[in-house]
């Protein structure tokens, strides 16, 4: 297919000589067509309105700028979605803790909170787990069921585990070489009253099972020859 052949552009008013047109000016408006334009708006040329102006800054942008680059917070739109909980967690399962400080216990699981965490117990006079807010990643959840209806925990939320915010105290040149005792916080008696009273009515539809109350007592390990894969919870 043969190439298209470019018209070459020509001028409506070709200079003789640099800086001087073939035309004049009047030949080049009768030529342009704006006397019909003028006819055709009552002998004036259309004026179309001006377009809207920027709104202007409130403050004026700074002539210099800092040496140092300062980063700018970027704006998060990102909204949490609630946490799915497994199908295989409902309330009263008996759950198996696969990491942390009770790694191998098996826990009650109560419900979920806002976060997204567990609310779980041992109990904690059965297997001295207390109270706590475990990741579903870090469980396994067991055909073994419980029956809490009669556990109240409508006061236990995200708030209820918060730790209170201590200031630290500048040290002196003296206390600083010397070795401070850290002050372990005792646990504030109404958590422990929550917890004895959580336990009493559990304990009270575990002891009506027969073997759970052991069941929930033995840590959970793996032996030789088990086979993780082949086991049924």
């Amino acid at each position: 297919m043969a190439p298209k052949q470019s018209t070459p552009k020509v001028c409506r008013n070709p200079n003789l000589i640099r800086g001087i047109g073939k035309y004049s000016r009047s030949k080049m408006y009768h030529k342009r067509g704006l006397w019909a334009i003028k006819a055709k708006n009552g002998g004036v040329f259309p004026r179309h309105d001006p377009k809207p102006k920027a709104p202007a800054p409130t403050e004026k942008p700074p002539k210099f700028y800092p040496a140092d680059d300062v980063k700018k917070p970027l704006v998060n739109k990102h909204k949490p979605k609630p946490t799915k909980l497994r199908a295989s967690i409902t309330p009263g399962t008996v759950l198996i803790i696969l990491a942390g400080r009770f790694k191998g216990k098996r826990v009650v699981f109560l419900k979920q909170l806002p976060s997204g965490l567990l609310l779980v117990t041992g109990p904690f006079k059965v297997n001295g787990v207390p109270l706590r807010r475990v990741n579903q990643a870090y469980v396994i959840g067991t055909s073994t069921k419980v029956d809490i209806s009669g556990v109240n925990v409508e006061k236990l939320d995200d708030k209820y585990f918060a730790k209170e915010t201590q200031k630290k105290k500048n040290k002196g040149e003296g206390e600083f070489f010397e070795a401070e005792k850290e002050e372990k916080s005792a646990l504030p008696q109404e958590k422990k009253d929550d917890q004895k009273a959580v336990d009493a009515q559990l304990i009270k539809s575990i002891e009506t099972v027969p073997d759970l109350k052991t069941y929930l007592g033995a840590r959970f390990s793996l032996k030789a020859g088990m086979k993780p894969h082949e086991l049924v919870f």
